[in-house]
């Protein structure tokens, strides 16, 4: 059983939901990205998901996408520098990590080279977010052969059959998007986050974590009431870039995700 799947079943046990957030490997720097990652593990993070910079996140508003920016224009990031950083950070924490990236930068690397040193760095599972279920049977297949699990998005659009086929290529967990569009901060949650936790329950039996918008205590909490984890993402990121260039960069990132936790 696998890093992933294990946590959450031990906040089950424990009558808790997992906090999962999400930050943009090496944005601005590297040792920064250190720095902050062992800032979250010490605020409570459950799992940790590591965004790969990309030149065109479609699926990512402003925030993220001026920390890809960051990183790919002064941060100087690779992919073989970011799974060294993952190595020397995975012999500190069993944290579980997910490796959060679109196809093109994974493809470019060689998929099957990527899964064997991800596996070896300490990734435990992969959320491609613009690798959809038609297209899944070959690379799901690769990283189940590695024991690396691949989470889907579900989101208040998808049709019933479509959720069955995300149930179908799905380990670890499913991640349902609490709402159509980019990633951002939002104010209040749409109702349609229960009803769509609900329709991937009836689908299958893995932990449903919900993200896309998550940015208050209060929202943590909302959300915390009917899935099994809350992904916070772009509000994380904002906190970083607002205090780009200060000493305590990640001692406000870890305070502000011990503030959003409250809400749990």
């Amino acid at each position: 059983m696998g890093r992933i799947i294990s946590r959450f079943q031990q906040l089950k046990q424990e009558g808790k939901k997992a906090f999962i957030p999400f930050i943009t490997l090496g944005d601005p720097d590297f040792e920064t990205t250190r720095q902050t990652v062992m800032a979250l593990v010490e605020s409570g993070a459950d799992l940790i998901e590591l965004g790969v910079p990309f030149s065109d996140p479609v699926a990512d508003g402003p925030v993220i996408q001026r920390a890809s920016e960051r990183a790919l224009n002064g941060g100087g990031f690779t992919l073989h520098k970011a799974l060294r950083l993952i190595s020397e950070l995975r012999q500190m924490t069993e944290v579980p990590f997910i490796l959060f990236s679109y196809y093109n930068p994974l493809f470019a690397y060689g998929f099957e080279a990527l899964i064997r040193e991800t596996k070896a760095s300490g990734i435990d599972g992969f959320l491609i977010t613009d690798l959809s279920v038609e297209e899944a049977e070959v690379p799901v297949a690769s990283m189940r052969r590695s024991s690396m699990d691949c989470i889907f998005l579900a989101a208040p659009t998808s049709t019933n059959e479509r959720i069955t086929k995300i149930a179908r290529y799905s380990s670890g967990f499913i991640y349902a998007v609490s709402r159509t569009g980019v990633t951002g901060v939002q104010k209040s949650l749409s109702d349609e986050v229960s009803l769509l936790v609900e329709r991937i329950r009836q689908h299958s039996p893995l932990p449903v974590a919900v993200g896309f918008g998550i940015s208050t205590p209060e929202q943590v909490r909302d959300v915390a009431r009917v899935a099994d984890g809350v992904v916070v993402g772009s509000a994380i990121v904002h906190c970083i870039q607002e205090n780009l260039g200060t000493q305590y960069l990640a001692e406000k990132v870890g305070a502000f995700t011990r503030w959003l936790r409250g809400g749990m």
